[in-house]
């Protein structure tokens, strides 16, 4: 049978032979047991509408293992032979280009290379999944394969709803993850439904089928630590930065801290994970023991090198280990997934990784406790660094809430801020980024060929060049950041799955960039390209510890902004979109809009993208505008300039001599 057989049978009518559990993959955690015999029931129920009841007598004992075993039904016998990547397009089956693209993207995300936990299809973050099980990813597959341009397929939560009629400039795809009935989303609600089968969360881009590899995390941590260094005023050669996790984050920190020009020490519990970055190139050396690596370091700072170390051990150790050789630690963060810190998001110091896991799925209360624990350990040698100089960020990933949630020493004495340290969106991404529209735009080259992601690349550089020419002053340095980035792209090869590429762009950048990639398609330069973004931007996202943390008018735990951003997205020409009902700092704590856009060198696509991406990033501006946000008012005011049809609700700023005076 052909691959493009293949995903046209859908969930084949004889069944395939039982895979076996391959202990080379890295493999999602066991969950923690949460339902009651008689749910337990229900789940299995659930899990057998999928298939003819003929095979139920089958699959029942083999589901009710799985659940027992890892606390979810993924079906592993449903698993497909053939490998998962991003196939060139014209390699899947079916009537709608757009529906194509949406195949190689979403095998793209389940890749081997790319996905955190493969075979549990979970891309990232330790539970950011694509779909809940193999039935949801056969079905979606052949739906898409079989689906015309006058349709849409609508997904709830990795299941597969059906396909609609709808119209060609409809989306093809409309993605929902996590949406939950607000009285019933706690941590155990989330657990229990997921379980049962009814739920998912889907992170960012992975329940929504955009991401690139660890390539968009990387963009976004080199801009921080470059503009982190800034904020302190110290060059990052021989410059520390010292941080965590290189397995559900992507390994991120320490390629982008090469891209700095900084020292780079990152800690990973997870030998699995460390072994995947360092065969990776994403990490250059590996050191497990406290006393070579603090020897490492202090020869690094002499010599001024740029270079990256994995510790293979818990970071709370190298904390507390600088902190007693007295080693100075420039720059600080975190980017464990402390979104899901019950469930292997952070791994507690003073076990090690086989007995953490062992715990965690067999005593949960008592692996909170050491979890709650190590934080405030990790929380007291950060702030003896702090003390001596240390800038420590939040990265967004829940860290300081988490860790004020255990009880650590995190929380200000100062009026009107909550924690000791500022999420890095607050200091450094907000007001230098996306309060000006910059965010993090990104493509994927459809043919799978890197001579076309080469040229991408070449055209969005030249476009970047030319806009810089007449920018603002405001505006030069986040530009000139992003050509120096985009032109150090294939040099530092980035590129992990897809043919993909991200840089930081505003409202008018991603709409000159985008044109020209479609008029080159157009021209037979390159082939079909897909826009999209990391749900982390201007628009897309409420998060009040991270996206909007630096929005002050009160409205940071609202989230009209990112639903208007869906709907917004849908009738201006997306190709898929997607919300979540969380995302990047934890399901229950942001809510987080997508989308996806197919570029076929037509002038309907030149139309939509023109109307949807200038509404993508311009809502965003609005709202922080709207806040009274400096930056925004001036990047708003600058885009009602440039388009007629734009007209904005501006704040009246308030005299605070007034007001206190009262």
């Amino acid at each position: 049978m052909t691959f493009k057989d293949e995903i046209l049978q859908g969930i084949p009518e004889h069944l395939p032979a039982p895979k076996h559990y391959d202990a080379t993959v890295n493999h999602a955690p066991k969950r923690k047991k949460i339902l009651t015999a008689e749910e337990e029931k229900l789940a299995l129920k659930n899990a057998l509408r999928y298939f003819e009841a003929k095979h139920h007598k089958t699959l029942l004992p083999e589901f009710k293992q799985e659940l027992e075993k890892y606390g979810r039904i993924y079906m592993y016998r449903f698993r497909p032979d053939y490998k998962i990547y991003a196939r060139p397009i014209e390699e899947y089956p079916g009537e709608s280009e757009q529906a194509k693209g949406l195949m190689l993207m979403i095998q793209n995300n389940l890749d081997h290379a790319v996905a955190q936990h493969p075979h549990e299809l979970i891309t990232y973050g330790g539970n950011g999944a694509v779909f809940q099980n193999w039935a949801q990813y056969r079905l979606v597959m052949q739906y898409l394969a079989t689906m015309n341009d006058e349709q849409t397929l609508v997904m709830y939560s990795g299941h597969p709803l059906g396909l609609f009629p709808s119209h060609k400039e409809a989306p093809r795809v409309v993605v929902t993850n996590g949406m939950m009935i607000p009285n019933y989303s706690q941590p155990d609600d989330w657990e229990k439904f997921n379980a049962l089968g009814v739920t998912q969360y889907g992170q960012m881009t992975a329940g929504s089928y955009m991401y690139i590899g660890p390539q968009g995390i990387v963009h976004g941590t080199t801009i921080t630590v470059l503009n982190g260094f800034r904020k302190i005023k110290k060059e990052t050669k021989g410059g520390l930065f010292v941080t965590s996790g290189l397995g559900g984050m992507s390994g991120a920190q320490p390629k982008a801290g090469n891209i700095a020009g900084c020292i780079t020490v990152c800690a990973e519990v997870n030998p699995k994970a460390t072994h995947t970055r360092h065969s990776q190139g994403w990490v250059d050396e590996v050191i497990d023991d406290l006393n070579i690596l603090s020897q490492r370091v202090v020869k690094a700072k002499q010599n001024k090198e740029t270079v990256s170390i994995a510790y293979q051990g818990n970071i709370v150790e190298v904390w507390e280990h600088f902190d007693k050789e007295n080693i100075t630690i420039d720059l600080g963060s975190d980017q464990t997934s402390l979104h899901n810190p019950w469930a292997g998001g952070y791994y507690p110091v003073g076990l090690t990784y086989e007995e953490a896991n062992n715990l965690m799925a067999n005593k949960p209360e008592a692996f909170k406790e050491k979890v709650q624990e190590s934080l405030k350990r990790q929380a007291k040698a950060i702030n003896k660094h702090t003390e001596k100089g240390t800038y420590f960020f939040d990265y967004g990933n829940a860290f300081l809430l988490e860790a004020s949630r255990a009880g650590a020493d995190v929380m200000s004495t100062e009026a009107n801020k909550e924690f000791k340290y500022p999420s890095y969106v607050q200091d450094i991404m907000g007001p230098m980024c996306f309060d000006y529209g910059f965010g993090p735009f990104r493509w994927v080259c459809a043919s799978g060929k890197s001579e076309d992601l080469q040229q991408t690349d070449a055209i969005a550089t030249n476009v970047l060049e030319q806009l810089m020419k007449e920018a603002p002053k405001e505006i030069q340095q986040q530009m000139q950041d992003n050509i120096t980035w985009i032109k150090g792209a294939q040099e530092n090869k980035l590129v992990v799955g897809s043919q993909a590429r991200i840089l930081y762009a505003d409202a008018n950048g991603r709409m000159k960039i985008a044109e020209a990639f479609n008029t080159a398609i157009n021209n037979g330069e390159i082939g079909p390209v897909i826009l999209g973004r990391d749900h982390h931007d201007v628009s897309g996202t409420d998060s009040p510890y991270r996206e909007t943390s630096n929005i002050y008018d009160g409205s940071r735990f609202t989230a009209d902004m990112a639903i208007h951003n869906v709907i917004g997205d849908s009738f201006r020409g997306a190709t898929w979109v997607s919300i979540h009902n969380g995302g990047g700092v934890g399901w229950g704590e942001v809510v987080n809009g997508g989308f996806g856009m197919l570029l076929d060198g037509s002038k309907e696509a030149a139309n939509r993208l023109r109307s949807m991406l200038f509404w993508d990033v311009n809502n965003g501006i609005a709202r922080r505008s709207w806040a009274r946000n400096d930056e925004a008012i001036f990047a708003i005011k600058r885009a009602m300039e440039s388009e007629p049809n734009l007209k904005v609700t501006l704040p009246n700023l308030v005299d605070d001599h007034l007001l206190n005076s009262l």
